[in-house]
């Protein structure tokens, strides 16, 4: 996705979140709340951020990474803007933390947790991030981050299932879904997908015996796959992590 200047006038303050994963990288441009565009970038190639940096006059970026960047993509950001937030767990942001092993919490459940908290403020919330792991965290309603599980995602699960086994085969996550899988390919996809769900709804339940009003929030790129076979109310949003990551800049260079 490209726009040219003329296109897009100056509309007040521009904020370019970047979030680095293993094998691509997401790019959000937010104006006041919303998000104006979004892309996605294979590999490690990084020029467009001096590119839209330029073009929108941004005034802030913001990088969470899952890879160690090396000097020269550093520097290439730090040319792109005067203010720029490195995103850690080191980074000031509107959440308490009480888990022991803060070094080792992933940027992206962090930032996710704070996306819904800011929809939702004073509220319990459970995060749910179905990605290439799925994650579950809850937030109380003093806006404490209590902790949170993790386990395969729903690709994980089918490509361990075919090679920790002699005679299964490889299953794409897209076809029929029945409840009882009536051939091997349609039990293994069925086996996996309703029983994250499955597991899913037993951790909202776990949860709502103790926080009866708690909110459930879902992401992550599984999201779709997901929402519609979930029984419980969840409000779905594959924008939580950008959100999440625009408050903490604003917050950090407001």
């Amino acid at each position: 996705m490209s726009y040219l200047c003329e296109d897009f006038p100056k509309i007040g303050n521009l904020y370019l979140i970047i979030d680095i994963g293993n094998n691509s990288t997401k790019y959000y441009l937010f104006g006041k709340e919303s998000i104006i565009l979004h892309g996605r970038r294979a590999g490690g190639s990084f020029d467009f951020i001096s590119e839209y940096a330029r073009q929108f006059d941004v005034d802030g970026i913001i990088v969470s990474s899952v890879v160690t960047l090396d000097d020269e993509v550093r520097e290439l950001i730090n040319r792109a803007c005067e203010r720029i937030v490195w995103f850690d767990n080191n980074t000031p942001m509107p959440m308490e933390i009480d888990y022991r092993t803060p070094m080792t919490l992933g940027s992206d459940r962090l930032a996710a947790a704070i996306g819904a908290m800011e929809q939702a403020p004073g509220r319990n919330i459970l995060v749910i991030d179905a990605g290439s792991a799925i994650t579950i965290d809850f937030v109380d309603s003093k806006g404490h981050f209590r902790g949170g599980n993790i386990s395969p995602g729903v690709k994980m699960r089918l490509t361990a299932l075919h090679r920790q086994t002699s005679r299964l085969p490889q299953v794409d996550k897209e076809g029929d879904i029945p409840k009882f899988g009536y051939d091997t390919e349609t039990a293994i996809r069925s086996g996996v997908i309703r029983g994250i769900c499955h597991e899913i709804e037993g951790y909202i339940a776990e949860i709502k015996e103790v926080f009866p009003d708690v909110l459930v929030f879902l992401t992550g790129g599984d999201e779709k796959t997901l929402i519609d076979k979930i029984k419980s109310p969840i409000f779905a949003d594959k924008y939580l992590v950008a959100k999440g990551l625009n408050k903490i800049l604003k917050e950090n260079i407001c």
